[in-house]
């Protein structure tokens, strides 16, 4: 397959930006001592089920 032109690339990297990032979450530290946003957003909306001992 051959290469695209720098022009088309620009374009593309303009509209599309980066698809995937060069990190995951998982791999970065950038949570607070309290967890992410998602984990506090999982907790308080858990089914009620889950809260019987």
């Amino acid at each position: 397959m051959d290469e695209l032109p720098d022009r088309v690339r620009r374009r593309l990297d303009e509209v599309f930006g980066d698809v995937l990032p060069s990190t995951t979450s998982d791999e970065r530290d950038d949570r607070d001592e309290r967890g992410s946003a998602t984990d506090e957003e999982l907790l308080a909306n858990r089914p009620p089920h889950h809260d019987r001992d």
